[in-house]
Order: C-alpha cells, then structure tokens, then sequence
C-alpha cells in the first residue's frame, strides 16, 4: 500500500550512476516516490556536497550507492552521511558487501541496508517503513513545537469553544494572512496574537504590540510610520516608528477600532504595497511585516456607521478568530485559576498553595466580566494575601455585589433562558427585516405569543428592522410596549 504522504527520495552515488542505482530509482518512481539522483567523481569534500545537497532537496530518505571498494575505504567512515545528517534516515545500497562491513555501516549510523536481489518486495518495505518513521517523527516534532509555545504564552484551556479557535493557530502560523482577533476584554487576545508569531517562521523576527486606543489620535501616524527631524512642532528627533521596528516580524494592532479614519487609510496602502512614508520624508520605505489586529467591538457597525473604513476591515478580518468570555469556559476556570496560582507563587517567592473547596466554589460561581485578566488579577493577590497552606474564600476580593449573592439552579436557570429568549429575538427578528409575521412562522409561534415576548424583553421592533444598533440595548419601560401593541391592533 501506497503511503499517503508526498515522500523525496535522494540518490547519491560517489561514481557514476550504475545499473543498479538506476534500476532502484525506478523502482521508487513507479511507487509515485519523488526521487532525485545526484552523483560526484571526486570523493574530497563529501561532508561539504552532502550537506549542500540536504540544504537543497530537504529529503525525506538518503539512498547511498556504495561499492566494496568504497566500504573498504577509511575515510569514508570518518565523514559518513549519517554524522552530517542525522535527522535523515540513509539506506545503503551494495552489491559486494560481507556481514563485517555491513555491522559497520550500521554502527555508523546507516538505517538499513539492501543488496542484490533490488526487487520491489525487497526495496519497498523498507524505504515506506523509514518514511512513514520520519514523517511521524517530524510531526511529533511539530506538535511539540507547538505545546511548548503553547505554554510559554499560559494558553491554559479545555473547553471545546476555547480549544476550537486554538487548533487554528498552527495553521495559520503557516502563512502571513492577516488575522483579526474578536472577543472582550481580558479574554487575551495579545496572547493568541504571540502564539501565532513564535508558531510561525517570523518566530525569531519582533514582536510589536501596539494599544491603538492609548495612542493620541494626532500622533498615531507619527508612532506607526515614523517621522523625520523637524517634521511638525517637537520633532526635535528622527523617529523610524513602529512598522519598521517590526520588519521581518509581526505587528500587532490591538483596538484597532481606535484609529481615526485618515490613519485607517494609511494603513490600507501599507497592506496592499507594503510601503510607506514617514511624516516629512519623500523617500518610499518597504517593510517585511506580517499585521494581526484585534478589537473587542462590533466592527461591522463600525463600518455602517462610516467610522472604520470597509475597505481595510476586509484586508485586516481575511481569517478571524473569535475568542469566547471566561463565563462560556466554566470548565477553564479551575484549570485557569490553577496555572495563575504557580506562576505567582514563583514570582513572589511564595510556597505553592491549593485552593479550599469553597474558594473553588466561589471562583465557579463569579460570572467573571473582566474575563482571564480580572481572574488573573484576583489569584495574583489571593497568593499574596495568603497565610496558610490554601488559599481561602476571604482571600479571594470579589465584588461584594455580585460574590455575595449565589444563585439558586432556578434563578440561574430563568437568567439564561431570559437572555437566550432575547437574543434569539433579536437575530430573529432582524432576519425577517422587521417583519413580525414572517418571524413567528419561521420560528413555529403564534404571532400573539412572539408579540408577547417582544413586549417582555422590550424590544424595538422598528429598531432591528433600520438596523440602526445590533446592541441588545433595552427601550424605556413604556415606549417599546406600546409601539408592540400598538402594531398588534393595527394587523
């Protein structure tokens, strides 16, 4: 069988192509093997040609044709392949060779070894065993790349919906499409934003954040592009800026919603061309730099209400990756709060403590609105205020408002069927532009009942259909119901 891989072969030979090597290299492409042959009269410098020859095919298999005359030599086991490539399985090929020099080329590191008869039964086996070995290897290899980067950035995490948007980072490290990151405050979307550069081939280039919404809106421009002396009033200084600090790195725009719309525009051609100008030069600068941005707002009503550009939202959101609010990984809590609590027990030189059975209570209850970052903060200062060998309720700082109170599985149950009725409401409704009728068939209700609860949730029904606000905002008491009302006399 066939493997299903696209394996490389590479053939050398210190003389001459022989019979036999080219009777193995058919072999190999009627089994739909890429096979390259290279061959070299002068045997000086072999460690040097072999190198170069590995640097050029990346191969997943050395075949090394030697002779008897060739087996003999000493200088050859000094400067074998196998010490100049040793990530790379090499099978020798001979047609005279006796058991001792087979035992030496063994011990030097050779794989496997064939001799006459070269058959497809006796060749095959044997080349498909070693690749399939060092394409598992290599992307043993690659996954632990990928879990050690992993966990240098603290991506701690095993809710589906967390672990979904994670599986992505790989492959889009692979290539530099522009990425967008979605999702609330704290849910730490600079981290997603490092895991794919240190996962990437830009891994050993910079890594630039940049908080858009903290820069004055008069010296963005200044900060991403640079500036030459004199430029405007207090440019007492050169600045080259922060897009050629990140050359042959990564850029990252956090709230990329911030930018004004003239900087927006700037940014737009730097993507397209990869060129810009910095404030007072007349001279066209290049940089190598692959851009992730992030926002935590709605950025498509942004772009219908002209404040971010349509033409940039779509060249910076080519992939997105939407991460979820800690309150929809309940399950990460724990494991979260857990991590945070080894990371400062080190950094303060503190003896590693467990939480007690009510400050895990405690922690799974808290609806957590500040995300990761606010339950970061709370273990940081738990494992400081500390004395004993848990960490207890009192030391956790909660809100008093919101840890105080703890939900019965009834009043918990009745807020999440509230807030799943009224967003399902909301796309529903703005779906069927508006149109109440066609709503209710679409979603299997009396146009009385869905009448009812639009006025429960207080719901403008005008509202969604304009699309004015995506927000679930709520409409006073009085107004919302009697417009519902209102339109339910009038049909």
């Amino acid at each position: 069988m066939c493997p299903t891989f696209s394996p490389s072969v590479l053939m050398i030979d210190l003389i001459p192509a022989t019979p036999h090597l080219i009777a193995i290299k058919s072999i190999l492409e009627a089994a739909n093997i890429d096979v390259v042959l290279e061959t070299r009269l002068d045997p000086r410098d072999d460690d040097q040609w072999l190198a170069e020859l590995n640097s050029l095919y990346n191969p997943s298999l050395i075949i090394h044709s030697l002779d008897r005359r060739m087996l003999a030599h000493d200088t050859l086991s000094s400067s074998y392949p196998a010490s100049i490539v040793p990530d790379i399985p090499i099978i020798v090929a001979a047609q005279n060779a006796d058991a001792a020099e087979i035992r030496t080329q063994l011990e030097l590191g050779v794989a496997d070894f064939i001799t006459p008869p070269f058959t497809s039964a006796n060749i095959l086996p044997r080349v498909w065993r070693l690749l399939r070995h060092n394409a598992a290897s290599a992307e043993t290899n690659v996954r632990l790349q990928e879990k050690l980067a992993v966990q240098r950035l603290g991506l701690v995490g095993e809710s589906p919906c967390f672990l979904e948007e994670i599986r992505k980072l790989r492959l889009l490290a692979r290539c530099d499409i522009t990425v967008m990151i979605g999702g609330e405050t704290g849910t730490g979307k600079e981290l997603i934003a490092r895991a794919v550069h240190y996962l990437s081939s830009r891994s050993d280039g910079p890594f630039v954040p940049i908080d858009c919404g903290a820069i004055p809106p008069e010296l963005t421009e200044s900060e991403l592009f640079g500036h030459e002396r004199g430029a405007f009033t207090g440019a007492v200084a050169r600045n080259l800026g922060l897009v050629s600090a990140a050359d042959q790195g990564t850029l990252f725009l956090d709230e990329v919603d911030a930018l004004n719309l003239s900087v927006q525009a700037k940014i737009l051609r730097f993507l397209q061309e990869m060129e810009y100008r910095p404030l007072g030069s007349n001279k066209i600068k290049k940089a190598d730099v692959r851009v992730i941005s992030a926002t935590n707002r709605n950025l498509k009503e942004q772009v219908r209400n002209n404040e971010f550009r349509e033409d940039l939202y779509y060249r910076l959101n080519v992939v997105q990756l939407k991460l979820p609010g800690l309150r929809d990984r309940s399950n990460d809590v724990i494991l979260l709060a857990r991590h945070f609590a080894h990371k400062y027990a080190a950094r303060f030189h503190r003896p590693l403590r467990e939480f007690s059975r009510g400050a895990l209570q405690k922690l799974l209850l808290y609806q957590w609105p500040g995300n990761i970052r606010e339950l970061e903060n709370v273990v940081e200062g738990a494992v400081a205020l500390c004395d004993g060998p848990v960490i207890r309720v009192g030391d956790l700082l909660l809100p008093e408002e919101q840890s105080a109170k703890q939900l019965s599985f009834r009043e918990a149950k009745a807020q999440m069927v509230s807030k799943f009725e009224r967003e399902y409401l909301v796309r529903l409704v703005r779906a069927c532009g508006g149109n109440v009728s066609e709503a209710a068939r679409t979603a299997g209700k009396n146009r009385r009942a869905l009448w009812a609860l639009i006025r429960k949730h207080e719901l403008d029904v005008r509202e969604l259909r304009d699309g004015v606000s995506e927000r679930l905002t709520a409409k006073p008491s009085v107004r919302a119901p009697l417009r519902a009302s209102t339109s339910a006399r009038s049909s």
